[in-house]
């Protein structure tokens, strides 16, 4: 039978490190892996996982954006 995980007080949503979420996706997209076994095995829904990854990959590409892009030229050997 699975985990249940029972909150109470004020706040009922679970909060996630940046640390954690990491740590789950390297889990999740290792090469073999299963992204549903293990959001399974970290008791996280598999579309939190891909929303992290998402937003993951955004992040990398708002930063990279700032370098820019430069023109490259193969020249040719004589």
């Amino acid at each position: 039978m699975g985990r249940i995980t029972v909150f109470g007080g004020p706040e009922r949503r679970r909060r996630w490190s940046t640390e954690e979420q990491r740590r789950i996706l390297e889990e999740a997209f290792a090469p073999g892996a299963c992204v549903a076994q293990v959001a399974r095995q970290h008791d996280v829904s598999t579309a939190l996982v891909y929303t992290w990854r998402r937003k993951l990959s955004a992040a990398l590409v708002a930063s990279q954006e700032d370098h820019g892009f430069i023109e490259a030229v193969v020249l040719e050997d004589s």
